[in-house]
């Protein structure tokens, strides 16, 4: 890969994520790249301000430091334009979509350097993840490599709504309790999760459906072909809006008669892969400490640090 121009994105509000962006800028930049340092987060418009730009002045890779949702963030940004990402975790929680952060540190090395050679040298793999679409009527595009998510959006009344759920223009089910979730295998171990989904390995393309706290007992999780259009529609009394998110950003208020088409988009996110032999079950043992309390520490391979690729 040749580095002429990298971004370094940070978490927005993170003290340590910017301090290790702009070590890594002052490294770079001494060995002549061009540097644009950026931050990802709720509020934050670093990324949109540069897209804007015609033409953008895209790079050949970002780098991200922070946790899931930086990471998240950056995705729905950059990958329609089809730049990569290498993320680390810097002052995030679980860490799912990132490297370790002593990789940033080779053994033996000095700061990153050992890292910008092996970018140079190509010693990595890409790692494509499905994205989703979500349109509703003419309001444009909205992309989520996580999910989306309806909710109602209302302060003074129960928290509950009823969604109508069609696949492929075939009504489903009308799902009454505190939302819906549409997910990809990799936002499956989000909140998809925590709603009792099932956890899906990213190299499986398909989508998931969760309704969330649904009233009915027969309102199941179900997985769908990733060719799948599923529109959503809220019912009820007018006035009973419903909020969609997207990566958990909002994203849209659906009013009565509105709906939403959600489908497999068109763009990819591109991660790129230092680890010599990932292990997505390593990392759901590592990350959500599966039988951490029945096997000794001498029988966990969970604790051990990531091995880069030679």
């Amino acid at each position: 890969m040749e580095l002429r121009r990298l971004w370094l994105i940070s978490r927005q509000g993170s003290d340590i994520a910017l301090a290790e962006a702009q070590r890594c800028a002052d490294e770079l930049a001494l060995e002549g790249v061009e540097v644009v340092l950026a931050q990802a987060g709720p509020t934050a418009q670093d990324l949109p301000e540069l897209l804007a730009i015609d033409p953008p002045p895209l790079p050949q890779l970002a780098l991200v430091f922070g946790g899931d949702g930086t990471v998240l963030g950056a995705a729905r940004h950059l990958a329609p334009w089809g730049v990569p990402l290498l993320s680390f975790n810097v002052g995030g929680n679980l860490g799912f979509l990132t490297h370790d952060r002593r990789l940033l540190r080779p053994q033996g090395e000095v700061g990153s350097a050992g890292l910008w050679q092996r970018l140079r040298q190509d010693r990595f793999a890409i790692d494509r993840r499905m994205m989703l679409e979500a349109r509703i009527d003419s309001d444009g595009v909205h992309g989520a490599l996580n999910d989306f998510y309806f909710r109602p959006c209302l302060e003074d009344v129960a928290p509950t709504c009823c969604l109508e759920l069609a696949i492929d223009g075939e009504v489903v089910d009308q799902y009454r309790g505190d939302g819906l979730i549409i997910a990809t295998p990799t936002g499956s171990t989000g909140y998809a999760m925590a709603a009792g989904g099932p956890i899906l390995h990213p190299g499986i393309e398909a989508i998931v459906v969760i309704p969330i706290c649904p009233m009915s007992l027969s309102s199941r999780a179900v997985v769908v072909p990733p060719g799948s259009r599923l529109t959503v529609r809220p019912l009820g009394e007018v006035g009973r809006r419903v909020r969609l998110w997207k990566d958990g950003a909002q994203a849209r208020v659906l009013e009565s008669g509105d709906h939403c088409v959600l489908q497999q988009s068109q763009h990819h996110t591109r991660f790129l892969q230092l680890e010599h032999s990932p292990s997505f079950y390593r990392t759901l043992t590592h990350k959500l400490h599966w039988a951490g309390s029945l096997m000794g520490p001498e029988s966990s391979v969970a604790s051990e640090a990531p091995t880069p690729l030679p």
